[in-house]
């Protein structure tokens, strides 16, 4: 079993939002309806999801490329990298997607680095709503030094 450490979720988070095409305004239309609850935190998107939100909101969006070239590797990489502390992706579960190992992938790695995810309205109110999201969190991450350490690395 991979050792963990304890690390700290800053106050101001850093949320990953991605949705598929055909979910993309419904990820608009609940970021809408939450705006109060995402200002003050760092925003992120892929590419196309990322350009329709801040025209849309009016916020500054740290856009990465589009999902299918490779965003949602990039989303992926900060959250291994500690730079993604939360991820709203609204995933059309009914669509076959040609980059589905990658989404596959995406949602892995949130959940070896711990990191909250909602995949639906449902889920995403609850989490943007949580106490939480309002605080420092403490949470649970794999240690990498130990792990490497263990390995005379």
């Amino acid at each position: 079993m991979i050792q963990q450490k304890t690390k700290q979720m800053p106050l101001h988070k850093r949320i990953a939002l991605i949705a598929h095409d055909n979910r993309k305004e419904e990820l608009l239309n609940w970021c809408q309806t939450h705006l109060q609850h995402l200002q003050g935190h760092q925003l992120y998107a892929t590419g196309t999801t990322g350009k329709v939100l801040e025209k849309a909101l009016n916020v500054e969006v740290n856009k990465l490329i589009s999902g299918p070239l490779g965003g949602d590797q990039q989303i992926g990489a900060r959250i291994t990298e500690g730079l993604i502390d939360v991820m709203i992706f609204f995933w059309d579960p009914f669509e076959p997607m040609p980059h589905d190992p990658d989404v596959k992938a995406l949602l892995r790695v949130a959940a070896v680095w711990n990191i909250p995810v909602a995949c639906s309205r449902a889920s995403a109110d609850f989490l943007i709503t949580s106490p939480f999201m309002r605080e420092s969190y403490e949470y649970r991450v794999p240690d990498y030094e130990a792990y490497l350490a263990a390995r005379g690395v």
